[in-house]
């Protein structure tokens, strides 16, 4: 990434140019939204609110993190498929028809069949993708499930280069591959998965959650793709990370859901030095801990 921005600022062009130019006229957001409290009723209360507020400000889509069973589950709670479906009824009849909703269960099941009998209750809120509902190297249970339900699937989030995403796509069959910049190998691999994705007939939705500079690299290997629908974006001033929103000066700006290709050289971005020299101490002073001992 950051070869790409000094690249991109030497050649006075935004990196999108670089990497061949323009696949799409702009940029389209989900707000990624985590409910909090430590019940059920609580949880559906906060993302009724987010889902709400995000149509409020702008979103055309959102991305409601229902993980509220499986090894992911938020505050350890562990329920069962039925209130899966009623978190996912409730926000849909909150924002109605027009917004897109996708949804996100963190690897909630382990037998594709207990994932397709939750699909089908599902399919009628309209879902553009289901994401992680298996293992991802579930290959043959994804394939199975791929195939038997009318929803999208979407996974990749923790995959490294384009061959764990050949195998995802080819054998796994997911319709989403959601390759993250900092984890696939970089901007450069990034841009790979999303032609290897465009030639299978497939769209890419990245994942990216950490920081601006992540979000800006996102962007730009966005901005060149043809087959990316959206990307994952919280405004830095809503973000639940202080170093979301500190790590860098400049802010993408949603204006009627959508966000204009960037126009500054390189990534457009510039870093906060004040926050990187606070979080740079910080990451020292906690690497000189002491090992706790539990002898």
């Amino acid at each position: 990434m950051a070869i790409w921005d000094i690249y991109g600022k030497a050649m006075g062009k935004p990196v999108w140019q670089l990497l061949g130019g323009a696949g799409q006229e702009f940029i389209t957001p989900y707000a990624s939204l985590i409910p909090e409290g430590r019940t059920l009723a609580t949880q559906k209360e906060d993302l009724i609110r987010k889902v709400k507020w995000a149509q409020g400000y702008g979103f055309r889509a959102a991305k409601l993190e229902v993980c509220i069973k499986g090894p992911y589950a938020h505050h350890r709670l562990h329920e069962g498929d039925e209130a899966i479906v009623e978190l996912v009824a409730a926000c849909r009849d909150a924002v109605g028809p027009e917004m897109t909703l996708m949804v996100d269960v963190a690897y909630c099941w382990s037998d594709w069949k207990e994932a397709l009998r939750v699909c089908c209750r599902l399919e009628k809120y309209d879902l553009f993708f289901l994401e992680t509902p298996l293992p991802v190297d579930d290959l043959d249970g994804l394939a199975r499930l791929a195939r038997a339900t009318n929803i999208r699937i979407a996974s990749g989030e923790w995959l490294q280069t384009r061959y764990e995403f050949a195998d995802l796509m080819d054998r796994g069959h997911v319709d989403v591959a959601q390759p993250d910049v900092g984890r696939v190998g970089g901007i450069t691999e990034a841009v790979r998965v999303a032609q290897m994705a465009r030639d299978r007939g497939k769209i890419i939705v990245p994942h990216c959650w950490k920081t601006g500079i992540g979000i800006a690299a996102t962007a730009h290997v966005a901005a060149a793709s043809s087959n990316c629908r959206f990307i994952e974006f919280l405004p830095s001033d809503v973000a639940y990370s202080q170093l979301r929103r500190d790590l860098v000066k400049d802010e993408f700006v949603i204006q009627n859901g959508r966000i204009e290709l960037p126009k500054r050289p390189g990534l457009g971005i510039e870093l906060n030095e004040d926050a990187v020299e606070r979080f740079a101490t910080a990451a020292d002073q906690y690497a000189r801990k002491p090992v706790q001992s539990f002898a």
